[in-house]
């Protein structure tokens, strides 16, 4: 099949709290062989998939990580919600940058809506600091990328700053990290429990649903990028 079919079938079961005793009854399949599905050591067969599918009523390309949208649906520009923040004329953008650019400030909207409701400083502040870092780094990648702009622009040498900048990511997002798991870090108080909401894709889609397709694409991206390394 693919990696991502046993990966999806499991999240898909335990999403619903069902037990693989409870599954495999109802998908009239013994629960060693549901167990073989989820772990990948066995592949199913085309009715299989058409029965699951029904079974948890989504899309057959979503069970197999084509989409990341649970009824197939293909994700279009048009179809994200526009974050600009600033007076812009769009069609002066190229629909790749249009694209991109929609996938990341929506899924930042959502980001910061769940920091917002953990209300916690010290996350929302190692968070921030991550993502301006990003933006610094490839700013400035992108800026120096011609030899005739200034470097008087930055007060950190060029020679440096991209280590020292990686540096400060990996530290930042170990903040954060210890952050979640309720210790203090960086003179911050960590989350207590219940600070951050309860979370399940359906429960992100019920509270984001403009938002959330343009999330479940990025995280798609992301990880399909992140396989490549494996």
């Amino acid at each position: 099949m693919n990696s991502d079919f046993p990966r999806i079938i499991t999240l898909l079961r335990k999403e619903r709290g069902l037990s693989q005793k409870q599954a495999a009854l109802e998908l009239g399949v013994s629960q060693a062989l549901l167990s073989h599905y989820e772990k990948g050591i066995r592949e199913c067969g085309l009715d299989f998939v058409i029965h699951i599918a029904d079974y948890y009523d989504v899309s057959c390309d979503y069970l197999l990580g084509r989409t990341p949208d649970r009824q197939g649906a293909t994700l279009t520009i048009e179809d994200l919600p526009d974050s600009r923040v600033v007076d812009e004329d769009p069609s002066k953008e190229s629909t790749l940058v249009t694209l991109n650019k929609k996938l990341i400030q929506n899924s930042i909207n959502v980001l910061y809506e769940l920091l917002d409701e953990a209300d916690n400083k010290g996350m929302t502040t190692e968070v921030s600091s991550y993502l301006m870092v990003s933006v610094y780094k490839m700013l400035r990648t992108l800026y120096s990328s011609n030899p005739k702009n200034p470097e008087a622009m930055f007060s950190v040498s060029p020679d440096v700053y991209d280590g020292l900048s990686s540096a400060l990511q990996c530290i930042l997002a170990t903040n954060a990290s210890q952050l979640a798991e309720g210790q203090t870090s960086d003179g911050f108080k960590g989350l207590e429990p219940g600070e951050t909401p309860a979370l399940t894709p359906e429960v992100i889609s019920k509270l984001y649903p403009d938002l959330a397709p343009s999330l479940y694409n990025l995280i798609q991206k992301t990880e399909e990028r992140i396989k490549k390394l494996g």
